[in-house]
């Protein structure tokens, strides 16, 4: 990761750890206020400072968000450092100065990555289905047993109702806020039933995923995360007779993940430790999966040109640096993939001929495929590039 998206990831990190510690130790005395406590009330600097903690924990997950690239924790950050420097104040302490100080300091740091923190925060069907379950059950939870108030022990205030909400939705139930009536009885049954099923839903769809991420890595399977990491790499559409020498070549000098529709290809490259991505190579979703836009490189070989060439068109459109060979599987077509933006079109079927000319006719080594890929040179013995 370079030096601006580290800093951001370090700031953010060291700013929300800051407030808890802050948070925590304020809640607990006050020792060496500053001036400014003469005009902030006792109950303010106690409240900034239980959400102190929690403006903590909220930057240390936007610190984890930045950590793999996500636009979303960068604009979350940028929000969170003004709010985490303003309880500092508030807080009126001498031990928030620190806070106070590296929350300015930390919002240009945080700023200047930017351009690093492109990737897109993605949820599927299952998991946005198990977020708005969860939203709507607190909602029900504490609207009810707020309008409810009356028939419960212990529910006076909106905070008192969501207090019952969350515990009564965790399974915790301390048994300080209790229904006493008939139909607050009646309530909490259904949303007992309500809500601990969209708890159950939400945790399975949202947490499930990170476990198998898990198992993944342990069994030497790729990984969103390894995805997400992947920086001057060469993406390989497709995986044929022609490809397999190429990423055996690759495997040694850059690093690749492949594309390719097949299930049983994906799987056995899998199974090989191979990162693979199992999509439509000219699929605009699956070349983002693939972080299209931070790669080195891109060889193109379905073994169909116009699938080839509708690939090339898709990955010159989302990175038009990208530097692109193509293995044509007809001959006639070199010249039309090269119109569609590849850098390089290699036929296979004319390429062997041609290197063992070259070499005969010349004496030298001649490059191989992944010299073309990875746009580099052999070295003669006076170290200087040869074509």
């Amino acid at each position: 990761m370079p030096r601006r998206e580290t800093a951001a990831v370090a700031l953010t990190a060291i700013v929300g750890i800051i407030s808890v510690v802050t948070g925590v130790v304020s809640l607990s005395y006050q020792p060496y206020v500053t001036p400014l406590a003469a005009y902030v009330p006792d109950t303010v600097r106690s409240l900034v400072s239980l959400t102190g903690a929690f403006t903590g924990f909220a930057m240390l997950l936007s610190a984890w968000g930045l950590s793999h690239r996500l636009r979303v924790a960068w604009y979350t950050s940028l929000a969170l450092l003004p709010v985490t420097a303003l309880q500092g104040v508030a807080q009126s302490n001498v031990l928030s100065v620190p806070l106070v100080v590296l929350s300015v300091v930390a919002v240009p740091g945080v700023a200047a990555g930017r351009s690093g923190f492109s990737r897109r925060l993605t949820l599927d069907q299952g998991q946005w289905a198990a977020v708005g379950a969860l939203v709507s059950a607190l909602v029900y939870g504490t609207v009810g047993s707020y309008a409810l108030r009356d028939g419960f022990g212990g529910i006076e205030t909106p905070v008192d109702a969501l207090y019952y909400t969350v515990i009564t939705v965790s399974t915790v139930g301390y048994g300080d806020a209790v229904p006493t009536s008939q139909l607050a009885r009646t309530f909490s049954i259904s949303f007992v039933v309500v809500g601990t099923a969209a708890f159950a839903f939400a945790l399975g769809s949202l947490v499930t995923p990170a476990i198998e991420a898990r198992l993944s890595k342990a069994l030497g399977r790729m990984t969103e995360l390894q995805l997400e990491t992947l920086e001057d790499h060469v993406i390989v559409l497709g995986y044929t007779g022609d490809t397999s020498p190429i990423v055996d070549e690759l495997g040694e000098r850059a690093g690749f993940v492949v594309l390719t529709p097949d299930d049983d290809v994906a799987s056995r490259l899998r199974d090989r430790g191979t990162m693979t991505v199992t999509a439509n190579p000219s699929n605009e979703s699956a070349l983002e999966r693939a972080r299209v836009e931070k790669a080195r490189a891109v060889v193109a070989a379905t073994a169909d040109d116009a699938d080839d060439a509708l690939a090339v068109l898709t990955a010159r459109q989302m990175n038009p640096d990208l530097r692109i060979v193509v293995s044509a599987a007809d001959e006639e077509n070199v010249r039309k993939l090269r119109r569609a933006g590849a850098d390089t079109v290699i036929s296979p079927a004319s390429i062997v001929g041609d290197l063992l000319v070259e070499s005969a006719l010349t004496g030298e080594d001649t490059g191989t495929v992944a010299d073309e890929v990875l746009g580099e040179e052999l070295e003669g013995d006076d170290g200087e590039g040869e074509g």
